[in-house]
């Protein structure tokens, strides 16, 4: 038996907030001690929203499906950096719900493909690296969420190597069983040359990217509002 203990350092909780489970070869299976731990730490009936979005399962199968699913949703923008930088059109469009919006008139993943093309020939070399990734459950089907990435651009025609900071605003939907992007947002601190010092907007919506980036931070629906208060207080 294995048990998880919640509580403080040293200190061993009651019986009804200790997970145990039996491992039976490669196959978990959770005791009936496991009974009362959700309710103990978290009731999922509860009105607040979880650190998993505001979506509360109601079944054990229904947690498990959650976590299946979140693992699932987390492998999406790995792979979609891999198929970018590999430029594995193929492979990216694949990530996308089969009747993906494409600009205001296009939908579908042949579409998309061709906008993709068409954009990744600009940079010659591309490089995307996933950093955090916050997902928020709104049902069984649907999520959203905020992934961050530092992403490089070679511009060999303007003898640039470029480097930025930014955001995806995603959301997510499961169809056909195979979680998928429904949209990306795009969100950007800035972008610059390798050998320039980032500052607060830099190369953001200049006419090089083909897409429409948002301004961060203020992108951040607190970000203003703490600034007012902040002041109305006198901390700035």
């Amino acid at each position: 038996m294995i048990g998880h203990r919640c509580g403080g350092y040293g200190t061993r909780p009651s019986r009804d907030t200790e997970v145990v489970a039996r491992f039976v070869g490669p196959v978990a299976r959770v005791s009936p001690d496991v009974v009362n731990y959700r309710a103990t730490i978290v009731d999922p009936r509860s009105s607040a929203m979880s650190r998993l979005g505001s979506w509360a399962p109601a079944t054990l199968e229904e947690r498990l499906d959650r976590m299946e699913s979140l693992a699932s949703i987390h492998q999406l923008p790995y792979r979609y950096a891999l198929a970018i930088d590999s430029r594995n059109m193929d492979a990216l469009v694949e990530l996308f719900v089969p009747d993906v919006r494409v600009g205001r008139e296009e939908r579908g993943r042949d579409a998309l493909k061709r906008w993709f093309t068409e954009t990744m020939r600009r940079p010659k070399t591309s490089v995307h690296f996933i950093g955090n990734h916050v997902v928020d459950f709104d049902d069984a089907d649907h999520a959203h969420g905020i992934v961050y990435c530092r992403d490089e651009l070679e511009r060999p025609e303007l003898g640039l190597w470029e480097v930025g900071m930014l955001q995806y605003w995603d959301t997510y939907v499961r169809v056909g069983g195979e979680w998928c992007f429904e949209r990306r947002r795009f969100h950007r601190w800035y972008i610059v040359d390798a050998l320039t010092r980032p500052s607060h907007g830099a190369g953001v919506n200049d006419g090089d990217d083909s897409l429409t980036t948002h301004q961060l931070p203020e992108a951040f629906e607190s970000w203003d509002r703490f600034w007012a208060e902040a002041d109305a207080e006198g901390v700035a």
